[in-house]
């Protein structure tokens, strides 16, 4: 059979190639035309400023605390004189003007993915412009989900011409994959090394009220808070960020006031700080000022994470937030600090704790706590949600994820990174037991996310903001010309901790880009080993076995074609389900796929072979619902199909159907149609003269003609029900890869130790897809790649 395909497809194409066109056709026919663009919505003024409050616990907790560490890590051995302060003063302000308020509030927060924020979701932005996923499971009939925004371009312009060079080299994909890979894992980073550098900071505001107090002791006050922080995780963010806002309100309000007291009490001279001639003084001081650039950096860490965490509030509350309480309260404090610092120059270490009057020490220290753990909170949430969005794009091994909040579907939760960001945390602050230290390495996470942020914004300004080209290239240069300058001092301190960052993100890196070439490898091997149709047509309705009562869910990675191991299993097994549905769950690059147009349904083959294709389509954000639920929605769009197909055969001369539940709500998306507003169908069916087995117990047996399977669709649906009611079985494929002889010794490396590996720990497809252990039939093959 296969020599016969073969020479029909160097004889144009035969018959048996049109017939399998024909029987299994990609589900573009069946698409809808739905095209509803995102608008951001609009808030009333009361529910935007709550809002902005309520942002202040989730996004600035870690931008808040930033006053704890900034200046003692600047100054690490001491002052030299009070021009040294105004000028780091002064680089303090321009840093917090231009790279937070000016790129991220008001620039890069405009780069949200349908309100989603963060690398993955810069990226996935580019996979809808731009065809550069390097899993090909995309297919047009996913441009037409309400969530698929996406722009089309003239031939000659400079935005096609990118999209094309682009998409016309397998490298360049790769590089961009790993560019966002790499910024991604520095993130996992941050949110290794943010609890442990700003709880550390809080807690040893204790050595100022008892300076004979070990340094010891601070260490193991951090670990305690730290296990505590870690282990409240599973209550979820909902539940444990409920008074979250008030906190980081009192700490934005404490710190802008005691900064405003510190500039009239100690130094208003440091004011002259906020001409930028103090810059370029600072940096004439020599090679001492540009190594300080390290801890200045310091000041607009969390930066990041505002963006990442957009994805729980409107760009327009961040924005509010930010220009009106966390901007105008963190230059009050950096300022007057500064005044502090330059009358006492031996308090750097704790500047913040020393410039405190003593009657509100202690009450400033618990506050500041609170406020740290706030941050650590911020970035922890940002983790798991890089993570969740790492994994739906196949790039990170499967890990239980945990809905946490019925009213927020971006809160969740996973134990498996929980633990091992505590373990890690534990093993910074407990290893360095300095905060220096583990401000370099700090330090060097946030610059290297900030320059990956930079480096795909200039796609996505191309493509899919389409600016001039003028206006990329001034964006593009003024955040180079402040970020590779702190990038340049951050390098430097590689030695002094900065490496920890970057063996994080190398170890992250290597283990999220062999599971996404493992995954791949997987893809490309099922597409190219698909059964074809003309084998499934020669065996004949019964398919070569006994059919049995019963559905049976066979689930595949594929969204066309029959899955190569569904050979395997109908020849080592005596007997299949009367009815057999191909489930294939993907995530596409959006953020979330609307329930209604979430599954895609198709025939394949003739009506009697009752053998159907469902694909089930998740975005990053959307979670795999427990499997009663989805059991029951697939079924659902199963039987309406059915009967949308009844209406095509007969009314063939209308084009156009709309149809509603007896509710009057529209009907679930079939066959990629939004079936509450006008659809567009096409359907070709090739039926012959077959007896079938019903699936009752009694063997009765039903003659069919050509052209009627069924005497009424009732009939169908009545078989499917029956099927449905005999049982369901979820058929899931362990398909086992390995590295040919012949391949080199990094494949073999990577393919058969490393993706092996990680298959072996990960959680199961079973686990995944909450599959019940009495209704799961696994079947496993090896091949080689």
């Amino acid at each position: 059979m296969e020599s016969n395909s073969s020479t029909n497809e160097h004889t144009g194409r035969g018959t048996m190639w049109e017939l399998e066109r024909n029987l299994d056709q990609p589900m573009d026919a069946e698409a809808g035309r739905l095209r509803n663009m995102y608008r951001e919505k609009t808030y009333p003024t009361l529910v935007l400023l709550q809002l902005a409050f309520q942002s202040l616990g989730v996004v600035f907790g870690d931008l808040g605390t930033s006053p704890l560490y900034v200046f003692f890590n600047i100054f690490p051995r001491g002052i030299e004189d009070t021009e040294q302060v105004i000028g780091a003063l002064s680089l303090i302000i321009y840093s917090l003007t231009l790279i937070p308020l000016v790129k991220y509030v008001f620039i890069v927060l405009r780069a949200n993915d349908n309100g989603q924020g963060g690398t993955f979701a810069l990226y996935s932005l580019l996979c809808r412009h731009a065809k550069i996923n390097t899993i090909p499971n995309q297919h047009r009939t996913d441009e037409d989900l309400t969530t698929y925004s996406r722009h089309t371009y003239d031939e000659k312009s400079l935005a096609a011409k990118i999209k094309g060079w682009l998409e016309g080299n397998e490298i360049r994909k790769n590089v961009i994959l790993i560019l966002v890979l790499f910024g991604t894992c520095m993130a996992v980073g941050d949110g290794i090394l943010t609890p442990a550098i700003s709880v550390l900071s809080a807690t040893g505001g204790i050595q100022v009220e008892e300076p004979k107090m070990r340094n010891d002791v601070v260490v193991i006050v951090s670990v305690v808070i730290l296990i505590g922080l870690f282990s409240m995780q599973h209550f979820g963010t909902d539940k444990v960020s409920w008074l979250f806002a008030p906190i980081v309100l009192v700490w934005f309000i404490l710190i802008g006031i005691l900064g405003a007291v510190n500039i009239y009490k100690y130094d208003r001279s440091v004011l002259k700080a906020f001409n930028p001639i103090y810059v370029y003084r600072y940096f004439k001081r020599g090679k001492t000022s540009w190594a300080s650039l390290g801890g200045i950096m310091l000041s607009i860490t969390g930066t990041e994470a505002l963006f990442a965490d957009l994805s729980y509030f409107p760009v327009q509350a961040i924005q509010i937030a930010f220009t009106v309480v966390v901007f105008p309260c963190l230059l009050l404090q950096y300022t007057g600090q500064a005044a502090y610092i330059s009358q006492n120059t031996d308090h750097v270490s704790h500047a913040f704790y020393y410039s405190l009057p003593d009657s509100v020490l202690w009450p400033s220290f618990v506050v500041a706590t609170a406020a740290a753990i706030v941050a650590s909170q911020a970035t922890i949430s940002m983790t798991y949600s890089i993570i969740k969005q790492a994994l739906a794009l196949g790039c990170f091994p499967r890990v239980k994820i945990i809905h946490t909040s019925k009213k927020y579907r971006g809160q969740i939760y996973s134990p498996d990174i929980n633990w091992i960001l505590l373990i890690f945390c534990i093993a910074v602050t407990a290893g360095f037991k300095n905060q220096s230290q583990i401000a370099n390495a700090y330090g060097t996470a946030v610059i290297m996310v900030m320059l990956v942020t930079t480096f795909l914004m200039v796609p996505i300004m191309l493509l899919v903001w389409r600016s001039h080209w003028s206006l990329v290239i001034l964006f593009t240069t003024l955040s180079l010309v402040i970020e590779i300058p702190y990038f340049s001092a951050v390098v430097r301190k590689i030695d002094q901790g900065g490496w920890v960052p970057l063996v994080f993100a190398v170890a992250f890196l290597i283990i999220m880009y062999v599971w996404h070439y493992g995954t791949l490898k997987r893809y490309e091997f099922e597409m190219h080993s698909k059964v074809s149709m003309a084998w499934i047509l020669g065996l004949g309705p019964s398919l070569g076995l006994v059919r049995v009562p019963g559905v049976g869910l066979v689930y595949t990675e594929l969204a066309s074609g029959v899955p190569h191991i569904f050979s395997h299993f109908i020849t080592n097994l005596p007997a299949i389900h009367s009815t057999l549905v191909f489930v294939c769950v993907k995530y596409l690059p959006v953020y979330t796929v609307p329930p209604d147009e979430r599954f895609l349904v198709k025939r394949i083959g003739p009506k009697n072979f009752h053998m159907f294709r469902c694909v089930a389509r998740y975005g990053y954000k959307d979670i795999h619902k427990k499997d009663d639920d989805f059991e029951q929605m697939l079924f659902n769009s199963l039987m309406l199909f059915v009967r949308l197909e009844s209406m095509m055969e007969e009314y063939t001369d209308s084009d156009e159907y709309s149809t509603r539940d007896q509710a009057g709500n529209a009907n679930p998306r079939i066959n990629g149609i939004n079936t509450s507003s006008n659809m567009e169908l096409s359907y070709t069916s090739h039926d012959s003269i077959i007896q079938v087995q019903s699936p009752n117990h009694t063997g009765n047996s039903q003659l069919m003609s050509s052209g009627q399977t069924y005497q009424t669709v009732g009939d169908e649906v009545a078989f499917l029900n029956a099927c449905r009611e005999a049982g369901v079985v979820h058929i899931l494929g362990n398909t086992i890869i390995r590295a040919r002889r012949d391949s080199g010794f990094l494949k073999k490396i990577a393919i058969n130790y490393m993706y092996a590996f990680l298959r072996k720990i990960c959680r199961e497809n079973s686990a995944i897809f909450n599959v019940p252990h009495e209704s799961l039939l696994n079947v496993g093959q090896v091949f080689y790649v």
